[in-house]
């Protein structure tokens, strides 16, 4: 099995043979479901970060009963896994102030689906010295929380260690969309968002492994027949479903970058391994690209947004966001207006989370959009 299906495989399901590995040695798997959450932390504490999303529900029926249909189907989808004990593993979860759904799956979680350690980490919505301060000092609480747990203390040494590790993951991965900015790039959107998607469920040693065998694979000078397709970036809601991007891609396109928080958002700073390591880590999780939730913060997104378009050549943007979350809704009728103004098409899209029930909807939007721009 080459590296690209390896890490394929473990983005097919919930539950992976590294994670079963890590359980068999006795050690701890901790959930975290917000990329402000630093990793490091729990790594350098030998315990496997692992994201939570929705991804495998069928249907949100027992979630239903405790978060209503007018929550996002994403927190919605999360709840549902928890009662069907698919998280039955995690040893405890982490949790931030992203959204009011996210609160309230944090709420109905912790008071319903018993796990050893439940935390919620407070981020503040803006970004300032002060609130950099307060940002911190959570953090702080954070590490003791999960040190008088746990029973083990933070190293030093092992968050630089940590650190480093991190920031090869990131190395390679901003190597891997270099790649995609090629004539005719080496993988599809949907490959890359499984990349991307297996570096949240499985220890980052390993991972980098595989990413570094990836990227080893890649003849730069082949023709796959990408080059005829039209380039998209897609932006917007948490989004981990590659057949979201498939259905997309066998319309005649090819994503070629994103401004996702499972993406460019997630890697694209490095931390300063220069200095203290937990001050430059506090900095860098508290200061990447910022999302919706960051008050103040609309001119940063937009500068991103449009560098990752200028850098990848794209020729077109699809702004999608899940039903109900008004954080991703407003901005991006925001940045439709500023890149239209600019001269890139966007097409805004509003959609569930999960099993691709509305395809034909998606497919019939995004056929149209391409005739727009002249693919």
């Amino acid at each position: 099995m080459g590296a690209l299906q390896e890490l394929a495989e473990v983005s097919k399901s919930l539950g992976n043979s590294h994670v079963d590995a890590w359980k068999r040695d006795g050690k701890k798997v901790v959930g975290f479901v917000c990329s402000y959450m630093p990793e490091e932390v729990l790594c350098a504490l030998d315990i496997l970060p692992y994201r939570i999303t929705g991804r495998g529900v069928q249907d949100t029926s027992h979630a239903d009963s405790y978060l209503t249909r007018v929550n996002c189907s994403f927190a919605r989808s999360c709840l549902e896994l928890g009662f069907t004990g698919e998280y039955d593993f995690l040893d405890g979860a982490i949790w931030n102030n992203g959204c009011d759904h996210i609160r309230r799956c944090y709420d109905n979680w912790k008071a319903k689906i018993p796990l050893p350690f439940m935390y919620m980490l407070p981020v503040p919505h803006k970004i300032s010295t002060h609130a950099r301060g307060r940002y911190r000092e959570e953090v702080l609480e954070f590490i003791r929380a999960v040190e008088d747990h746990f029973g083990e203390k933070l190293d030093p040494k092992k968050l630089a260690d940590a650190i480093s590790t991190y920031n090869e993951t990131r190395s390679l991965l901003r190597k891997l969309y270099d790649l995609r900015t090629a004539e005719s790039p080496p993988f599809t959107g949907a490959e890359v968002l499984t990349i991307l998607t297996a570096a949240t469920v499985m220890p980052r040693t390993e991972y980098n492994r595989l990413l570094r065998e990836v990227l080893a694979e890649v003849k730069s000078d082949s023709d796959n027949g990408s080059k005829q397709k039209v380039r998209l970036l897609v932006a917007g809601s948490l989004m981990d479903e590659a057949d979201f991007i498939s259905n997309v891609e066998d319309l005649g396109a090819i994503v070629v970058t994103d401004a996702l928080c499972f993406g460019a958002k997630s890697f694209w700073n490095l931390t300063d391994e220069s200095g203290d390591p937990l001050e430059s880590l506090i900095d860098r999780y508290y200061e990447h690209p910022p999302c919706p939730r960051m008050t103040g913060e609309y001119p940063q997104r937009l500068a991103f947004l449009r560098e990752q378009i200028e850098r990848a050549g794209v020729k077109g943007v699809i702004l999608q966001h899940i039903k109900f979350c008004d954080l991703h809704g407003t901005d991006n009728a925001l940045l439709k207006n500023d890149l239209e103004d600019a001269g890139i098409p966007v097409m805004e899209l509003e959609r569930q989370y999960g099993p691709l029930a509305d395809a034909g909807r998606i497919r019939t939007r995004v056929q149209a959009f391409l005739e727009r721009i002249g693919g």
